[in-house]
C-alpha cells in the first residue's frame, strides 16, 4: 500500500500475484473479478510519482484479471470487472480527502475519462463504480463509465448516524442514499448496490436502494477498519456469520453478493452457500 496511491501502484511489480489472486476468488466460486484499479486514476498515481504510468498500470492490473478468468475452466461463467471510484488524494496521515483542496470538475472528468477508457481498452467487460458517497464527483465519474458504451454498476458505500439513520458514507456531510440514486440515469445503468460497508448497515441500505428502484441490487460488505496506508485485518466477521447476512440480503432483493476490504475467499464461500441456500436448484 503506497501512502499516496493507497493499492494503485500495486499493480506495477505484482502482476503474477494479482492474478493468482483472482484464480483463487474464481475456485471459490467468484463469478465477477475486479481488476485493481479502484486508487489508480492519474490523480492518485501521481502522489506516488506515477501520473505518467496511468494506462501502462491500469493495463497490467486488467491483464492479470483477464489471464487468471481465461485459464479457468470456469472462464465462459466468469466477467473481467474494472473498478472506478471517484477517490481523490487525502490529507496527509488520514483516509479523508480535504474538501477545499478536491481538483477542479474538468480535472475530474478528465482524470476518470482517461481511466475509464484505459479501462475500456485493455478489455474489461463492465465498469463497476465503487464506493459512491460524494454527488458531484458520483456524476462525473458515472459519465465516464457510460461513455464506454460497456455495462455499469452504480455501487455506493454507507454508513449508519448516531441516531439510527442509514446514509451516504460522506465523512462529513449527511446525504440520504436516494440522493445519489437520483443520478442514475433511465437507461445505462445495469445495477445499483452498496459496497464497503459495514454488514449491519447493508441490509437497511438495500431497502432504501429497493423503495426506489427496480434495477438488480449488488451487495459486498467490507470488514475491519482502515488505519494509514493499510486496511487492518482485525475482528473480521467470520464466514458464517457473514452468510446469515447474505441470506438476509437475498431476502431483501439482492441478486449478487460479494466482498470488499477484509475479506477472503472464504467469504465468498459463505456467499455461494447463501446463494445455494436460497436457490437451492440455481
Amino acid at each position: 500500500m503506497d501512502p499516496h496511491s493507497w493499492c494503485g501502484a500495486a499493480s506495477k511489480d505484482n502482476a503474477s500475484l494479482l492474478s493468482e489472486i483472482h484464480s483463487d476468488y474464481i475456485d471459490a466460486g467468484s463469478r465477477i473479478i475486479t481488476a485493481n484499479t479502484f486508487a489508480s486514476s492519474r490523480l492518485m498515481l501521481e502522489g506516488a510519482g506515477l501520473g505518467d504510468r496511468v494506462d501502462e498500470i491500469n493495463t497490467i492490473a486488467v491483464k492479470a484479471a483477464l489471464e487468471a478468468r481465461d485459464r479457468h475452466p470456469m472462464a465462459p461463467e466468469v466477467v473481467v470487472a474494472g473498478s472506478l471510484s471517484h477517490m481523490v488524494p487525502v490529507s496527509g496521515g488520514t483516509d479523508r480527502f480535504d474538501p477545499n483542496a478536491v481538483p477542479s470538475e474538468d480535472r475530474l472528468a478528465e482524470a476518470f475519462g482517461e481511466l475509464a477508457a484505459v479501462l475500456a481498452t485493455a478489455g474489461v467487460e463492465m465498469i463497476l463504480l465503487e464506493m459512491m458517497y460524494e454527488p458531484t464527483r458520483s456524476k462525473i465519474a458515472l459519465d465516464a463509465a457510460l461513455a464506454t458504451g460497456l455495462p455499469v454498476w452504480f455501487d455506493m458505500s454507507a454508513r449508519r448516524t448516531d441516531d439510527g439513520r442509514v446514509i451516504a458514507f460522506h465523512p462529513f456531510e449527511e446525504l440520504a442514499l436516494t440522493d445519489l440514486l437520483a443520478l442514475v440515469p433511465e437507461t445505462g445503468v445495469d445495477a445499483v448496490g452498496v459496497m464497503h460497508t459495514q454488514s449491519q448497515v447493508v441490509g437497511d441500505a438495500i431497502d432504501e436502494i429497493r423503495s426506489v428502484t427496480n434495477l438488480p441490487i449488488a451487495a459486498y460488505p467490507d470488514s475491519g477498519f482502515f488505519k494509514m496506508p493499510s486496511w487492518q485485518f482485525h475482528e473480521v466477521i467470520s464466514p458464517a456469520d457473514l452468510e446469515e447476512y447474505f441470506v438476509d440480503w437475498i431476502s431483501r432483493g439482492a441478486t449478487a453478493l460479494g466482498g470488499c476490504c477484509g475479506l477472503t475467499v472464504e467469504h465468498v464461500l459463505a456467499a455461494a452457500a447463501a446463494r445455494d441456500r436460497a436457490q437451492p436448484t440455481v
